[in-house]
């Protein structure tokens, strides 16, 4: 039959499986024409300028939107035909459901749940191994995100944590650490500074994540924010010799509950809740003072624990008070650990390290779009202030602690 007389009657009969059929319809008219030119002549056609012959067929089905579409694909008697565009699409689908599984995936469906997503779109056979392929798609974008410069500076404030990821390697599952960089650059805006994967938070590891934002540009880092890591104080000091090191107070509130019994933790939390939310720096230190008193009368365990890190807890003081204020207020590394952790929950166990920094960085990447068109975290005039003005003018020196004052 005519391929128009097809059409018509495909278009007469308005069957739900219309698209499909004119799709093999379409791609049959197609791959016939190109074994043509491979024979150099028509189906059918007698001459003396024919090189070769057909030879019957071999099915192949064709993943597309308008689902699995069962092709006839010509063979020859000499050598081989096998059309370009649907070799490249062999053993997946065409590249509008490429970018359906990747988006899927970025936003947290694990490779077991990414092929039941599937069958609605047509696509019954889906591997997971053919998933994890898919999902590679947005490693160009995530790679650039990566080394991008850092031109937004200075950098005044830069909060670093990890996040732990469970890893297949060697045969075994073991525990890889998401090492993470955010900072507020001179617009008032954050920023992810960087993003690796280490085996150890060691401070080879920390080193590597803090050396790389400052060959692509960061610098003016007055104050990192950071829970105690093995090697990262180290690490902050070797590669941000003139920034203060202030440890995260929603870290350590977690560490120091380990000391006390259960049914005092929410005293306890209360309590420590009340140092950061003093008017001024005199009222900050005189609430410490209370606080200990109060710890050492009814847990020493804890007082004690409070006590070896009071000095790492208390070195926003130096600035002034508006912006530790701000910076106690919302800190942008908790909430963007959220964020992490709830797409890579639902994958649980990573193939390898590069599915972390594809997944993680994608995420990250997207977060840091969306900050860029977000209101300022912080205002201009206090990121000024902190420049020019780093200890409150009203500040009396010798009030502050030898420590804080060295």
């Amino acid at each position: 039959m005519p391929l128009h007389a097809l059409t018509e009657d495909n278009l007469a009969a308005a069957s739900p499986d219309l698209l499909r059929a004119m799709a093999k319809t379409f791609a049959d008219a197609l791959m016939s024409a190109g074994a043509d030119v491979f024979c150099n002549a028509e189906y059918g056609q007698v001459g003396d300028e024919r090189v070769n012959h057909h030879n019957g067929y071999r099915p192949r089905e064709w993943d597309t939107r308008a689902r699995i579409v069962e092709l006839a694909i010509p063979k020859l008697r000499q050598g081989s035909y096998f059309p370009h565009w649907l070799l490249e699409r062999r053993r997946r689908a065409e590249q509008a459901l490429i970018s359906v599984v990747a988006t899927a995936y970025l936003l947290g469906v694990s490779t077991r749940r990414v092929e039941r997503l599937a069958a609605p779109l047509g696509v019954t056979r889906l591997s997971k191994s053919q998933v994890s392929v898919m999902a590679r798609h947005p490693d160009e974008q995530v790679a650039a995100f990566r080394i991008r410069p850092l031109d937004q500076g200075p950098y005044a404030f830069v909060w670093v944590d990890a996040l732990t990821q469970k890893v297949r390697e060697g045969g075994r599952v073991i525990n890889v650490h998401a090492l993470i960089a955010v900072g507020v650059n001179a617009d008032g805006r954050r920023e992810i500074l960087g993003i690796d994967v280490a085996t150890a938070e060691d401070g080879a590891g920390w080193l590597a994540v803090l050396r790389s934002p400052i060959a692509r540009g960061l610098s003016g880092v007055q104050l990192v924010i950071s829970d105690a890591h093995v090697g990262l104080v180290d690490a902050i000091g070797a590669v941000l010799p003139g920034a203060s090191w202030q440890r995260c107070r929603t870290h350590y509130a977690r560490n120091l509950l380990t000391q006390v019994p259960k049914s005092a933790q929410p005293w306890v939390a209360t309590l420590l809740r009340t140092v950061f939310e003093q008017p001024d720096t005199e009222a900050v230190q005189a609430q410490m003072r209370h606080v200990l008193d109060a710890l050492e009368a009814k847990v020493p365990k804890a007082a004690a624990h409070l006590d070896a890190a009071q000095h790492d807890l208390l070195a926003f003081i130096v600035f002034p008070r508006e912006i530790w204020r701000q910076i106690w207020s919302s800190n942008p590394q908790e909430r963007l650990n959220e964020e992490v952790r709830r797409r890579t929950d639902v994958v649980g166990i990573f193939p390898d390290r590069t599915g972390v920094i594809r997944l993680v960085g994608a995420v990250l990447a997207e977060q840091n779009d969306e900050w860029s068109e977000a209101r300022r975290y912080m205002r201009l005039d206090l990121l000024t202030k902190a420049r020019l003005h780093p200890i409150e003018s009203e500040t009396d020196e010798t009030a502050l602690p030898t420590e804080l004052t060295a």
